[in-house]
C-alpha cells in the first residue's frame, strides 16, 4: 500500500473516531452515599433510553459520598453535570453559589424531586435488643450508629426525625433537645456517610441500632444476604425528599445541558419509578407507589415544611455552627 493511500485511510479512520467521540456525550451524577446501587441500574436504563430518544450515545459516571461533602467537592470544581441529593439544602447550596440555578426547585415536577424515602431502623438479626420506638434508642446500654448531620443528609434527617417523633407526641422544643441530647449520648462515633455507617454497623459490628433510610435495606440484603438485620418502622418518621438539579457550569462548559435535562427527566418516567421502587425508594408516581404497597410499610409521616419550616431553616437553627446540634452533641 503507498504512502498516499496510507495517509487517506489514516486520515480517514482518525475522521471516523472523531466522529463516533462527537457522538458520544459523557454525564457525572455527583449524588449521596447510599444510592450507588439505585444510579448503577438508573444509568444501565438511561443510556439505550436516550439511544432511542435521541440518537445518541451517552456515557454515564457516578460519585457517591456524604451528601453535603458531594456539593462542597462540587462548590470546589467537581465538574458534576448534575446532582441528585438526599436534602434539599445541599442543592440551595450550590444554588447560592450560582453553580445550579436559583429556581433550581422549579425546573422539574415535585419541587425537583423525583423520589423520597424515610427514616426507619435497621437491628441486629433477632432485634437482641427489643428495639421498637425512638424512645428505645435512648436507653442505658443502647448503642446507635448514626450520619453526623453535618456531613451527611441521612443524619440530617434521622435527628429531624427524632426531634419530630417528640414533637408529634405533644412535647415542647425543650423536651426534643432533651431527647435527643439522651439520644447522642448512645452514638459511640458519628459516620461520614450513609455507607459508612452502614459499614461500622454491618463489617465492624459497631452498634445495637442503624438509623438510615429505608432504601438502606434493600442495599444491606444485596450486600450482605437477606436475614443479617431486621427492619424496624418506628411510629412516627419524616417525608425525606431527593432533590435534583443541573450543575449549570459544567453543563455550559461541556454542552451537555440537553443530555442532563434528558436524564433528570428520565427519573420521573414509568420505567425509572419501577427502578426506584425496587431499590425501596419511594416513587412520585401513584400508580408505582400502589403497585409496591408491600414494600413501603404505613408509617405516620410529616414534612420537614410542617414541623421545622424548611430545610434552609432547619439548617440554621439546628445544624450550623452553634446550632442545636453543637449544643446537644458537645454536651457528653
Amino acid at each position: 500500500m503507498n504512502t498516499k493511500i496510507k495517509t487517506v485511510l489514516a486520515g480517514a479512520l482518525l475522521a471516523a473516531s472523531t466522529f463516533a467521540s462527537a457522538q458520544t456525550q459523557s454525564l457525572l451524577n455527583v449524588s449521596y452515599d447510599v444510592a450507588r446501587e439505585f444510579y448503577k441500574d438508573i444509568n444501565a436504563a438511561f443510556v439505550p433510553y436516550y439511544k432511542k430518544q435521541a440518537g445518541q450515545d451517552v456515557k454515564i459516571e457516578q460519585s457517591h459520598a456524604g451528601s453535603s461533602a458531594q456539593a462542597r467537592a462540587v462548590a470546589d470544581g467537581l465538574a458534576a453535570d448534575v446532582v441528585t441529593m438526599n436534602t434539599t439544602t445541599d442543592v440551595e447550596f450550590l444554588a447560592d453559589k450560582g453553580i445550579v440555578a436559583k429556581d433550581w426547585a422549579k425546573r422539574f415536577p415535585d419541587n425537583a424531586a423525583p423520589t423520597t424515602s424515610t427514616m426507619l431502623f435497621l437491628v441486629r438479626e433477632g432485634n437482641p435488643k427489643g428495639i421498637k420506638d425512638w424512645d428505645d434508642l435512648v436507653k442505658p446500654g443502647v448503642q446507635v450508629i448514626v450520619v453526623n448531620p453535618k456531613t451527611g443528609g441521612n443524619g440530617r434527617y434521622a435527628y429531624l426525625a427524632a426531634w419530630g417523633y417528640v414533637k408529634k407526641k405533644g412535647g415542647s422544643d425543650d423536651d426534643a433537645r432533651a431527647f435527643l441530647s439522651k439520644l447522642y449520648k448512645n452514638v459511640p462515633v458519628l459516620a461520614r456517610g450513609g455507607r459508612d455507617a452502614t459499614s461500622a454497623f454491618l463489617q465492624r459490628n459497631t452498634g445495637d441500632v442503624l438509623i438510615t433510610f429505608e432504601s438502606e435495606v434493600e442495599s444491606v440484603n444485596r450486600e450482605f444476604g437477606k436475614g443479617k438485620v431486621d427492619v424496624v418502622y418506628p411510629s412516627v418518621s419524616i417525608v425525606a425528599e431527593n432533590p435534583v438539579a443541573i450543575v449549570e457550569r459544567t453543563v455550559a462548559k461541556k454542552g451537555t445541558a440537553d443530555v442532563a435535562k434528558a436524564y433528570l427527566d428520565f427519573l420521573y418516567t414509568e420505567e425509572a419509578q419501577e427502578i426506584a421502587a425496587k431499590h425501596s425508594i419511594r416513587p412520585r408516581n401513584a400508580k408505582v407507589l400502589a403497585k409496591y404497597k408491600d414494600t413501603f410499610k404505613p408509617i405516620k409521616l410529616f414534612t420537614v415544611q410542617e414541623l421545622f419550616g424548611s430545610l434552609t431553616e432547619a439548617q440554621k437553627v439546628h445544624f450550623n455552627d452553634g446550632g442545636q446540634f453543637d449544643k446537644i452533641y458537645t454536651v457528653r
